[in-house]
């Protein structure tokens, strides 16, 4: 019984908190990609502090190497619950714009957010995923960072990560921009993917990796840029879980 309170009001905070973010959401349209990005992720990232305050998620970052909040970056994070969304708005410091699932965006209040503050994507189409590809070009070229999850959808493979895509690393090579590995640790104890009602509170860990440069990796060399990622994150995963 206490669980379902629990939970129910979890899911009560997320939702009043998430109404004050709509206003901020609607008036992006009125400003360019860069300062409408700063608005939405700024008013997200509140909403993400206070709702972890609220429910009791106790949030700590570290960094591992030097970060230059100024850069843009390829950011990547594994990916294995829902709470990884809010968790990437308590965690970015800096303009940023994510790719993410196209659904999501019909979900009702929450996908006004949702498209305001994400580059959509379906990924069984060729063309939309084209299509995004471009306008996260377009976005790195404006030295604003991007945030994709190369798992593509929650790892349920057992093993610390699963098979990476290769966007993430196509658009590194082309566009000569580093790759900055991001770890979230604890977000599938505190939401388990199989069911909300799960949702505990506890600690929530972000770790920064250090940046991984293109330098010395050719346009063609995206499986082994992708294999470094995925080397370094798998590492770091194994070692932070332990």
């Amino acid at each position: 019984m206490i669980q379902i309170i629990y939970v129910a009001y979890a899911v009560l905070m997320f939702s009043v908190l998430m109404l004050f973010v709509i206003p901020f959401a609607l008036f992006t349209v009125f400003l360019d990609n860069r300062r409408g990005g700063i608005l939405i992720y700024g008013a997200c990232k509140v909403w993400a502090i206070l709702w972890y305050r609220l429910i009791g998620f106790r949030y700590n970052e570290t960094h591992l190497g030097t970060h230059d909040r100024k850069k843009a970056y390829i950011f990547v994070a594994n990916h294995s619950s829902y709470l990884d969304i809010p968790q990437l708005m308590r965690a970015m410091h800096q303009p940023v714009r994510v790719l993410g699932k196209a659904e999501l965006a019909k979900v009702p209040f929450f996908g006004i957010i949702y498209k305001a503050a994400v580059i959509t994507v379906n990924r069984g189409s060729i063309q939309s995923k084209a299509a995004s590809m471009r306008r996260l070009t377009k976005v790195i070229k404006q030295g604003i960072s991007i945030f994709i999850f190369p798992e593509g959808s929650f790892n349920e493979s057992g093993q610390p990560l699963a098979k990476f895509y290769d966007g993430a690393f196509k658009m590194a090579l082309e566009t000569r921009t580093p790759i900055k590995p991001v770890l979230f640790l604890d977000t599938a104890d505190r939401i388990p993917p199989a069911s909300l009602f799960g949702m505990t509170p506890g600690k929530c860990r972000t770790v920064y990796l250090p940046e991984i440069p293109v330098t010395g990796f050719g346009d063609k060399d995206v499986h082994a840029l992708k294999e470094k990622v995925f080397s370094e994150m798998e590492k770091a995963l194994i070692k932070f879980k332990n």
